[in-house]
């Protein structure tokens, strides 16, 4: 069984390919066969992202495998996703994706309290020099990581 925050799935390319700037937490209508795939990890959020649409907010691209004992045309396994947000959230998001140039990336995917949460983070997109940069930082810091454990 689920403890309280236990973290299903997280989106590692996240951090490579953004710049994270706050992140909210969310629930997510689902469906319920897909709530017993997501208790087994079958989930995957590597190309999921928010929109903001007629004053609510969507997540597309998280793929949930459909439940194997489930009936077969029940859930499409990359359907579109309703966040469940306040009012409050839903317009400051829609306000800084629409004027900041922003965009809102799903981080991880975790259970709270029983309860399916996700975390989704307003980021803005790195370009390549960017993501060569982190990579020069990255390995400069483990090289004096690694040189600090030969010293002691």
């Amino acid at each position: 069984m689920a403890k309280n925050n236990d973290t299903i799935v997280t989106n590692r390319q996240a951090q490579r390919d953004y710049f994270l700037l706050e992140s909210f937490e969310s629930g997510i209508e689902l469906k319920g066969s897909e709530i017993k795939s997501i208790r087994k990890r079958q989930a995957n959020l590597k190309d999921g992202f928010a929109k903001v649409e007629r004053g609510e907010i969507f997540l597309y691209n998280l793929h949930i495998t459909p439940y194997e004992f489930a009936r077969r045309d029940e859930v499409d396994p990359k359907r579109a996703r309703k966040l469940l947000l306040r009012k409050k959230e839903i317009r400051y998001l829609a306000d800084r994706v629409s004027n900041k140039g922003l965009t809102l990336i799903p981080l991880r995917l975790y259970f709270k309290k029983g309860l399916a949460k996700i975390e989704i983070v307003l980021a803005q997109g790195k370009k390549s020099y960017d993501k060569r940069e982190a990579i020069k930082r990255k390995e400069a810091k483990l090289e004096i990581d690694r040189a600090l454990r030969r010293k002691t």
